[in-house]
């Protein structure tokens, strides 16, 4: 049964995330009786995650601050700041930042694939190891359903 759930920003998971950025674990599973997932990055110009499609959830970006090219089943777009886009699941997806840096807020559901971002991005309340950087893993992807198709664009 899903229950009422409140946290404050210090409450809420930090994870590095892709080329220096942050991650923040807003909403999960747990949280959401498996309903939903949110997650809010804060990134810089330049961050891409892979060309990829979702097998389990469907997903929606909302660009807060900043601008990205978007593509979507192979269709390109320029979000500017505000834009919203929807994925539904088995969609081939992947975005870049244009701006110098973006606050992104991204939506999942059902919840579940917060484990590929937990396990991918490193929690920023553990020590940083000696050359560490956050990398894509296919085959740790593909665990959570969310399948690589191509290289980020």
């Amino acid at each position: 049964m899903s229950m009422a759930y409140l946290a404050q920003p210090d409450q809420q998971q930090q994870l590095e995330w892709l080329d220096g950025g942050t991650l923040a674990m807003l909403l999960d599973g747990k949280a959401t009786d498996g309903q939903l997932m949110i997650g809010r990055f804060d990134v810089a110009e330049g961050e891409a995650p892979p060309y990829h499609k979702h097998t389990r959830e469907d997903e929606v970006f909302l660009l807060i601050k900043g601008t990205a090219l978007v593509w979507c089943d192979d269709q390109e777009y320029e979000l500017a700041e505000g834009g919203i886009v929807y994925l539904p699941r088995n969609i081939p997806h992947g975005y870049r930042i244009t701006s110098q840096k973006a606050d992104l807020l991204m939506i999942n559901t059902p919840a579940g694939i917060e484990g590929m971002f937990r396990e991918t991005g490193r929690d920023k309340a553990t020590p940083r190891p000696d050359g560490y950087e956050v990398k894509p893993d296919p085959g740790l992807a593909d665990k959570y359903g969310n399948i690589i198709v191509g290289p980020p664009r």
